[in-house]
């Protein structure tokens, strides 16, 4: 078993159930202001975490270039559906860029996570599956939408 192929495998697979939520949610459920986290928010924020967390450290973190300070904290005025597509693709091409890299015994490089680098790509692929859960829960209910559920995806799927 290659775990560098099963890992890239579950954050395709995660991300691609995140690119069709963001790409399905309709503009009236994108920065709905009833609820507290609006839709952009959750997917913003499951985009920087991804992003941050496929770092060796919080040192070799480089924000997107169109980060705004605290918007990962569910703050700040909205980016719209390209703009969140187009950091969806970066933290794609991150995956396949950084995941061969990881020392998978290594700490995590973030002293807020107790353990290895495996251990953070697991974390990191749950975050992203909780979020698109919150997604795909608010299309079902606002819009009668539903997120397609991608078992595995492999760099020939892309």
């Amino acid at each position: 078993m290659d775990i560098e192929e099963v890992v890239k495998s579950q954050y395709r697979a995660a991300l691609a159930m995140l690119g069709d939520a963001i790409e399905k949610c309709p503009d009236a459920l994108w920065a709905e202001s009833e609820t507290e986290q609006q839709f952009w928010h959750i997917a913003y924020h499951a985009l920087f975490f991804t992003h941050l967390y496929l770092q060796t450290n919080e040192e070799a973190f480089v924000p997107w270039e169109k980060h705004r300070e605290n918007h990962q904290y569910f703050e700040g005025e909205p980016y719209t559906q390209a703009e969140l597509l187009d950091y969806l693709m970066l933290c794609q091409k991150e995956v396949e860029e950084k995941v061969k890299d990881l020392d998978w015994e290594a700490e995590s490089g973030f002293d807020w996570l107790p353990m290895n680098k495996l251990g953070v790509q697991f974390y990191n692929i749950r975050h992203i599956q909780h979020h698109v859960g919150q997604l795909e829960d608010r299309l079902r209910i606002g819009a009668g939408i539903g997120v397609r559920w991608i078992a595995i995806e492999s760099a020939g799927d892309k």
